[in-house]
């Protein structure tokens, strides 16, 4: 577990998954509402090297950013409830780039190779935030295990 104490300390988790993101790699984001995930892939994107204004894509479903070092995909399934057969996700899992999905404990099919991020709100300080990783798959593990050598971040 990662504990965050600022937004500062989210945003800098962020530029560094945008930064080390292999080509190909899926990022599930779970956790209750306003507990950061948009500001996260605000600041993956800007790792990414992506300057455009990012957008929450909650009643869009994805957003597309093609500017950055790879293809940034971003998703939020909240509204539909996970059931997302037949939309083509599959295409965006396994393309060459970075595809974050927002509220992606929802979906009824995951991909098969993801990096999952659930952020846990502390109860008694609103700044504060737990960050559980759990990688499924050879490529999250990588990502993962550059994650954490890189950032000043320790499970």
């Amino acid at each position: 577990m990662i504990t965050i104490t600022d937004l500062s300390q989210m945003e800098k988790l962020g530029v560094l998954l945008g930064q080390s993101a292999p080509s190909g790699s899926v990022l599930i984001l779970s956790g209750d509402l306003g507990a950061g995930k948009t500001t996260l892939s605000k600041s993956i994107a800007k790792g990414l090297g992506i300057h455009q204004m990012i957008k929450s894509p909650t009643y869009t479903l994805i957003r597309e950013y093609q500017e950055g070092r790879l293809p940034f995909y971003h998703m939020d399934v909240y509204r539909i409830d996970g059931d997302v057969a037949g939309m083509g996700l599959e295409e965006y899992f396994e393309g060459d780039g970075l595809s974050v999905v927002e509220w992606g404990e929802l979906l009824t099919e995951m991909p098969e190779d993801y990096l999952h991020l659930t952020i846990h709100k502390d109860a008694t300080d609103e700044n504060c935030r737990k960050l559980v990783f759990e990688a499924n798959g050879p490529l999250a593990q990588a990502w993962l295990t550059t994650i954490l050598a890189e950032g000043t971040f320790h499970e």
